[in-house]
């Protein structure tokens, strides 16, 4: 659990700086342009967003500035003096382009950012460049990510998963060990923006993944974005270790599973483990979550645009407090279909921005999950972690 009352504050906010980029990745929940958008955020009412962040009070939620490119934005550094100066934990996530040097990012540490995220979705220049549809964008982005530690900036690497590079997957793992990072975060598809033409993993090959993502856990340290069930996968292997008992059988885990697995064996990523577990905090849209865009409007997450409000016009901590969206999106009660009825719904709750992508509705059943409630034998060892 959040060390805080995501009722009462999120735990991370994003602005959309711009939607101005020169890359055309595949997945692009943005739609990235080549131009800015006239209608973006000034820097004074960029500055006024921060501030209305700063209102929640301490400990401030984490600030990260994405994209589209936030490069793009000639007042980048002014913004992160700025949010520092408001005592923000600031972070941005740049894309990998030409504007992405050495000196750029050593202009960032200086003016307060603590972190960066850079995107990692194939272990191979070809493969990483045709996803994101410009070449050099690979190189450009390792040589970053090893220039960023040297000047001290902590590093999260994010991989989008698709049926198309779901087997680089451990390749891409073994580069977050070898080069070092805060954290890996493995984003599960959600067709939205240019997402909607690729091929997502289908519920039981999510299942696979989330458990191979578990057996990394002791030696690469990762989370998940867009799928909020990895912290019932996470509950159920560490009963099924306390019992003994193989999770492949007791979940019925298939193919892929042991595909990824045996490569996680053959690259040495499930030898003596290293690093303690990184337990998946509970964090969802509307909960403990919020997505500013480059015009200001308010969402739960960046992968589900329904509008909240606008922070031109409302001020942040109103709408997420007491914002109908959001209250509602923090009410487990409100579940439809198997999320309704499972035993996790409540440290899950499954991806209502895929739900509403999917289906049209909000809270509908996540569609990515194979779980069926009460199905799971030891549900008994779970009541002491389960409200």
């Amino acid at each position: 659990m959040p060390k805080r009352d995501t009722a009462d504050r999120p735990f991370i906010v994003i602005w959309e700086a711009t939607q101005a980029c020169p890359l055309a990745c595949r997945h692009c929940r943005a739609s990235a342009r080549p131009d800015r958008d006239p209608g973006e955020l000034t820097t004074a009412e960029a500055t006024d967003l921060m501030a209305q962040v700063a209102e929640f009070g301490r400990p401030s939620p984490l600030f990260v500035i994405t994209g589209g490119d936030p490069f793009q934005r000639p007042d980048l550094m002014t913004l992160v003096r700025r949010g520092t100066e408001l005592g923000l934990p600031m972070s941005v996530s740049p894309s990998g382009t030409p504007t992405l040097t050495r000196a750029a990012l050593a202009e960032l540490h200086q003016a307060g950012t603590r972190a960066i995220s850079l995107s990692l979705d194939a272990a191979g220049a070809s493969a990483h460049d045709g996803f994101r549809g410009v070449d050099g964008v690979y190189d450009l982005t390792t040589r970053a990510w090893e220039d960023a530690i040297a000047l001290g900036l902590k590093v999260q690497i994010n991989t989008t998963v698709t049926r198309q590079n779901v087997g680089d997957l451990p390749d891409i793992a073994a580069q977050v060990r070898d080069r070092g990072a805060l954290l890996w975060s493995v984003f599960f598809l959600v067709p939205t923006g240019r997402g909607r033409a690729l091929l997502a993993l289908d519920a039981n090959e999510t299942e696979d993944v989330l458990n191979v993502l578990y057996d990394l856990g002791e030696n690469v340290p990762v989370k998940t974005t867009e799928a909020h069930h990895f912290r019932r996968v996470c509950l159920q292997r560490a009963v099924l270790a306390r019992h003994g008992v193989p999770p492949a059988e007791a979940l019925g885990l298939g193919p892929l599973y042991h595909q990824l697995r045996g490569r996680l064996d053959e690259l040495a990523l499930t030898d003596q483990p290293r690093r303690t577990r990184r337990a998946p905090l509970q964090v969802s849209a509307g909960n403990g979550f919020v997505f500013i865009s480059h015009r200001g409007e308010v969402h739960p997450s960046g992968f589900l645009p329904v509008d909240a409000g606008n922070v031109r016009q409302q001020r942040l901590v109103d709408i997420y407090r007491t914002g109908e969206l959001f209250t509602s999106l923090r009410d487990p009660g409100r579940l439809q279909g198997r999320c309704g009825d499972c035993e996790f719904r409540t440290v899950c709750g499954g991806s209502r921005a895929r739900a509403y992508a999917v289906t049209g509705d909000l809270y509908a059943e996540e569609p990515a999950c194979s779980y069926r409630p009460g199905s799971f034998p030891y549900l008994a060892d779970l009541t002491e972690v389960l409200p």
